[in-house]
């Protein structure tokens, strides 16, 4: 059962972050933000000029009061302690931010938007060192690998994930997700492949740095390895009967959890698959065509037959909340010393499911 928090916004929740410190913040449409206590008590409140809807909230690593917040084409620094003023603010990109990404090192900041564009902002020196362009629509998520902070990873509405070495201008890896998906099928096509083209939405990285997710339109969340300059997908299994709108990999852990258009979260263990390909990499060349989970009419239930379980790939989801509402943003942190997913969706409230068997 959900708790929920309420009182911070009246609009919408698009995104949401937490600090180490137990801090958390969310952006709502309007140009909202607020930030909030472990209690789910707001404990400050602003809001934006131009009413740009607050996209992606980013804290500091290193300072958990330091928070990076997006709205519009706009990335501002604010100290949650005290909302009323931003500390610093950029305008490097020419359209709508939809994602930030800090690498590990926190010199540099990752900020994707409407036109395809990546911004790479050294945040010491404020300016931009990097201008990655290669997406042909918008560029919906990025996200630094950790351990790595010279890399990182996107994905767009074009249907293509990139992987990137800030050495370079251009990407070192690319795929397209609907093209894979047709090479690799082995029958005809379904109906519901052709109407839900594989718009990626959302990526995440394991801590490890080398294993990360990407969900899509089609409902399928695929795992991607990489492996020095190039990625080999892992998994690609299906549970969402709709678009998956977030993906978020829990921390120190090959946990996954997944939101859904279809309202529906999910907790996915990728670990023994993960493992189990790390052993044999000489498997992975001559690895069996992944099974089309498109091909079924299952709706993600965790009393999956045999027949699921392979339309899955070998993995089934440990977890199945019916939450109802579209998600728009999941979180995976610990309050209280106990690990609880924090979901953002069409409403104003923040939606809090504790994890207490993970």
């Amino acid at each position: 059962m959900a708790v929920k928090w309420t009182g911070g916004h009246s609009s919408p929740v698009l995104c949401l972050n937490a600090s180490k410190e137990g801090l958390l913040a969310s952006g709502a449409e309007g140009g909202d933000l607020t930030a909030w206590g472990e209690d789910g008590t707001p404990l400050g409140h602003m809001q934006f000029q131009g009413a740009d809807d607050v996209t992606s909230v980013l804290f500091s690593p290193s300072c958990p009061t330091k928070l990076y917040a997006s709205h519009g084409e706009t990335i501002s620094v604010l100290d949650v302690r005290s909302l009323k003023d931003s500390l610093d603010h950029f305008h490097v990109n020419e359209e709508e931010i939809n994602c930030l990404s800090l690498n590990q090192t926190e010199n540099l900041l990752a900020s994707a938007d409407d036109s395809g564009a990546i911004k790479i902002l050294d945040v010491e020196n404020k300016k931009v060192v990097r201008s990655l362009k290669r997406h042909s629509n918008i560029c919906s998520s990025v996200a630094f690998r950790p351990q790595r902070p010279q890399s990182l990873v996107s994905c767009g509405l074009d249907m293509q994930v990139m992987l990137w070495s800030l050495q370079k201008a251009r990407p070192l890896w690319i795929t397209n997700l609907q093209e894979d998906e047709t090479e690799e099928m082995e029958g005809p096509q379904s109906p519901g492949q052709l109407l839900n083209p594989a718009l990626a939405h959302s990526i995440s990285v394991a801590s490890c740095g080398n294993i990360f997710s990407c969900g899509a339109e089609d409902g399928k969340v695929r795992i991607f390895r990489v492996m020095g300059v190039k990625c080999e997908q892992e998994l690609g299994f299906k549970g969402h009967t709709l678009g998956v709108s977030q993906v978020c990999f829990l921390p120190e852990s090959y946990l996954l959890l997944t939101g859904g258009n279809d309202g529906k979260i999910m907790l996915w263990d990728a670990n023994s698959e993960v493992e189990k390909k790390q052993k044999s990499p000489t498997k992975r060349t001559h690895r069996k065509k992944p099974k089309r989970g498109t091909c079924t009419k299952q709706g993600g239930n965790t009393d999956a037959s045999v027949t699921d379980e392979e339309e899955h790939g070998n993995i089934l989801p440990k977890l199945n909340i019916e939450h109802g509402e579209k998600v728009n943003w999941l979180l995976g942190t610990k309050i209280k010393g106990h690990q609880n997913i924090l979901v953002a969706d069409q409403t104003s409230c923040i939606s809090v499911y504790p994890l207490n068997e993970f």
